[in-house]
């Protein structure tokens, strides 16, 4: 389709459409309205942008919004947000940055010269575009937002340009120098971690450099210094201060200059900040310096702390990006009624629900930013002043956040939950009083103490965090797996600090204590290599904020709960309908009646007949498997769904279930249950009430339903007998589970079945699959939860764009899931790897471009890091080889499932 561009007026100079006209694609979805894509690449002072440019709906104006990416991904992960922001009713333009993707350049760290500068060019295509609105000439209505590097260049942008009118900046910096360099002291394992990102194996080192001239035009230069693709001065910063382990003043001028902070004064733009509370990267205390500036500048605030970061845990992305939406429904479509949320919400993780007892994610909200030292409690701590040792090399260091490892370990601390490590001889330790009731923590504690040092200088450099200590006085957990570092000058004859250590939101039960550590290392930092002796005595009370105004809400009952019709009689009455026009069905196949599911060249055309939901689809699924049914937004899944449950019916191409050609109304879905988009449920009736009601409306006998077997395997319990409105949310979802099990189905089908369960709901639902495939019968489950699927499932069938990608065992698309890959800070020589295949429960360990691969013989990846932090490995990152997430981004290219 040829793509008419709009005259480029003032903006012909800076911007060049270097692709030609463009290329318009209709982004493929499985509910209107459709979303059309135009990928391109522009010129910006000789480097070349990758973007895509994203609407929907009709001509008329709309907002726009600039959508940026995380630091070492591409425009390509956040196209799922796009295409929803494009249906909300925006013209959304994504990008990769500089040195990232496609896109050319030297990566500047948000420079505001060079990254910065060119989203004001991107501001510029906007203005031109016939499809965006404008505040006047040249000034279109804009808001922009991202999460982390995506989310800096959001508050850059509005402190850069006038013209930003809203952002959402999620997970993000504030001052990238108090990030990297909090209190004066080397944030080493993250930094490498960012370096290591921006040279990718298999990316060219420093694209662009032959545009821009200078020394990196020399052949091979990049790779010889190791600065891949950052700009020779951040290259020299990150050597310098990598080396000497400690930063320079050089070094933090450089960072600040690039940060937010740097222009907080002219940032008066209405902002939702949202901030990770499992994050060592970037903690709290960012978004709270962020949420004082911009409060104090006139600016409307909201801010969110949710479960996750970037140390794991549940980063709530539907809530999130449905708020986003509705802050820019507030402030770009400037519709006075939308509700944008409270100014203050905190997701809780560990609260018992009172019918089922399970754990559950709840919001605490208050109508104003309570800030980080609100109605503070202090608490007495004992102990006479300890000596301690900082070991020559700081090894073996401590262990707090192990940044890259697998499972998300920091947002379990509130489930009792987490892994850390302090070695005997190498901290203090200060205990208060167990506590005669419950405490919640919402801030950043305090403590005074008084520090000594041995070391030449009269240094020292402490690690001080806090842990919420069981009753048995050993069981201990350190809140989201958070440390303060602190670097503490002229201490030789003793200095006095006030630490203030990590902002957090953590219940301490009654029968705990609070416990106060300081420790000479840590793994994520660096420490001084010279031995020395440090001695520290507190001087005051542990001092905690409790925020006391936030309203702890239940979990919000979803709107098919209180739906009185019911989807079982919907689907029932269409069943019965469509019965009496069955046309005739083709004759069954004798080789496949022990088949649950066969899919053979299955198609089918959008409304309209131009383009393909589903096309040349073809699959096999046997008895006894759970199958997970993959794909990004509009791969074709939900299609593909319900024409195998005879909803709807196929261009072309046939499916087969247990031989039987499936049509509207075929008695062979019979053997079929399905749960899509949960059930609807009467609230005053009580579970097994509900599933009678459901079953009689299917007009089949009483006896067919094998009540009692469904509701085992789905684990329901004495809660069957309870009205329905007492239900937690997993209570429901399993409640639904056993609806479509009723008669146990030869093949149940699961649309997204744990959608909004929290972690012990969604294990619980894990094992109800797994137990119903046990029994010889067979599940297909469609899900976004990639590392569910992994979990659950046994085969995968992977969708895009409504074509087949793969299909096969779990093992064979993800690898082998033994081997760990543990990523490296430099190299280690053949003595230590052989120490390192030679640890009890190791089976192998041999050096891979990312590092070591380590294939378990019984050993554990907790077990594993403390032997290769006894063994001085310098890991950065412990994860999976090659996890269900890295396989499906391979496939499909880095869409959103």
């Amino acid at each position: 389709m040829r793509l008419r561009l709009p005259r480029w007026a003032a903006v012909t100079a800076v911007l060049a459409v270097l692709a030609g006209a463009g290329t318009w694609t209709a982004v493929a979805s499985d509910e209107p309205p459709p979303v059309h894509r135009a990928d391109r690449a522009l010129d910006i002072d000789g480097v070349r942008l990758d973007t895509s440019y994203f609407t929907s709906g009709g001509d008329g104006r709309r907002p726009a919004v600039l959508l940026g990416h995380g630091f070492g991904g591409s425009k390509n992960d956040v196209r799922a947000q796009a295409e929803q922001l494009a249906r909300d009713g925006y013209a959304v333009l994504t990008w990769s940055a500089r040195g990232f993707g496609a896109s050319t350049g030297e990566i500047g760290l948000n420079d505001p010269d060079h990254e910065v500068a060119d989203v004001r060019k991107l501001i510029d295509w906007l203005a031109a575009r016939p499809e965006v609105l404008l505040d006047k000439a040249g000034d279109p209505r804009v808001g922009v937002t991202g999460a982390s590097y995506g989310g800096a260049i959001s508050l850059l942008a509005a402190g850069h340009d006038p013209r930003v009118d809203a952002v959402a900046p999620q997970i993000t910096y504030w001052n990238l120098a108090d990030a990297l360099f909090p209190n004066d002291v080397f944030k080493k394992l993250w930094a490498g971690i960012f370096f290591s990102a921006g040279n990718q194996p298999g990316m060219p080192d420093r694209p662009g450099a032959a545009d821009q001239g200078g020394a990196a035009n020399r052949p091979g230069a990049a790779g010889a210094d190791g600065c891949g693709r950052f700009t020779a001065e951040l290259c020299s910063l990150y050597q310098r201060v990598a080396v000497s382990g400690k930063p320079d003043a050089a070094a933090r001028a450089l960072l600040e200059a690039r940060s937010p902070s740097a222009v907080g004064d002219r940032i008066k733009v209405p902002a939702l900040i949202v901030q990770g509370q499992t994050d060592s990267l970037f903690t709290l205390a960012q978004s709270d310096a962020m949420a004082r500036t911009l409060k104090a500048n006139g600016a409307p605030v909201a801010v969110d702390w949710i479960a996750g970061g970037h140390d794991g845990g549940d980063r709530e992305t539907e809530r999130v990006e449905r708020r986003i939406s509705t802050w820019f429904d507030r402030w770009l479509k400037r519709d006075t009624s939308t509700d944008t949320g409270p100014a203050f919400r905190v997701s809780r993780t560990g609260g018992v629900d009172s019918t089922d007892g399970q754990a559950t994610l709840r919001a605490a909200t208050a109508d104003r930013y309570p800030g980080l030292t609100a109605a503070t409690k202090s608490f007495a701590l004992a102990g006479p002043p300890q000596t301690f040792a900082n070991p020559a090399g700081a090894a073996p260091p401590a262990i707090s956040a192990v940044p890259g490892l697998g499972g998300g370990l920091s947002g379990l601390s509130s489930l009792g939950v987490g892994l850390s490590l302090d070695f005997p001889g190498q901290f203090a330790r200060f205990d208060a009083k167990p506590q005669t009731g419950a405490v919640r923590i919402t801030g950043t504690p305090t403590v005074r103490v008084k520090v000594t040092s041995t070391a030449a200088d009269g240094s020292a450099v402490l690690f001080a965090k806090m842990y919420d200590v069981g009753p048995d006085g050993r069981q201990q957990v350190l809140p989201s797996q958070l440390v303060t570092p602190v670097r503490v000058a002229d201490a030789k004859a003793g200095h006095s600090v006030t630490l203030t250590l990590p902002a957090i939101d953590h219940e301490v039960e009654a029968g705990h204590r609070l416990r106060l550590v300081l420790a000479a290392t840590d793994l994520g930092y660096a420490s001084p290599a010279v031995p020395a002796g440090y001695t520290v005595a507190v001087e005051g009370p542990l001092t905690v904020p409790t925020a006391p105004g936030l309203d702890t809400q239940a979990a919000a009952l979803p709107w098919w709960v209180w739906g009185l019709p019911l989807l079982g009689l919907v689907v029932a009455a269409a069943l019965l309908l469509t019965a009496r026009r069955r046309t005739a069905a083709p004759a069954p196949d004798p080789a496949l009646t022990s088949v649950p599911l066969q899919i053979t060249g299955l198609s089918k055309k959008y409304a309209g007949g131009d383009r393909y939901s589903v096309r040349d689809l073809s699959f096999r699924v046997e008895q006894g498997q759970v199958l997970g049914l993959l794909g990004p937004n509009g791969a074709g899944k939900t299609t593909t769904l319900r024409m195998l449950m005879g909803l709807i019916q196929p261009d072309e191409g046939e499916i087969r279930v247990f031989g039987q050609a499936v049509r509207p109304g075929a008695p062979v879905l019979s053997r079929v249950g399905s749960f899509v988009e949960g059930a609807g449920f009467l609230p005053h009736l009580s579970g097994r009430e509900n599933l009678e009601l459901y079953w009689k409306a299917t007009g089949r006998p009483a006896e067919d339903a094998h009540v009692d077997d469904a509701l085992r395997i789905a684990n329901l319990g004495s809660a069957l007998e309870r009205a329905v409105r007492t239900y937690s949310q997993g209570m429901r979802q399993r409640l639904a589970i056993a609806q479509a099990m009723l008669g146990l189905p030869d093949l149940l089908i699961l649309d997204e079945p744990t959608n909004g369960l929290d972690p012990p709901q969604i294990r619980e639902m894990r094992e109800v699959m797994i137990r119903y495939a046990a029994e010889g019968r067979t599940v297909i489950v469609s899900s976004h939860l990639l590392a569910e699927v992994e979990q659950s499932c046994t085969h995968l069938v992977v969708m895009d764009r409504g074509q087949l990608v793969q299909a096969g065992p779990v093992a064979e698309i993800t690898g082998s899931g033994d081997t760990l890959l543990v990523t490296l800070a430099g190299e280690v020589d053949d003595p230590l790897v052989e120490k390192v295949g030679a640890l009890p429960g190791v089976g192998s360990a041999a050096r891979t471009d990312g590092g070591l691969l380590v294939r378990l013989d019984g050993a554990d990846a907790t077990a594993l890091i403390g032997d290769l932090v006894r063994l001085d490995v310098p890991l950065t990152g412990v994860g999976p080889h090659r996890r269900l997430e890295d396989a499906f981004l391979t496939l499909i290219g880095g869409g959103s499932a």
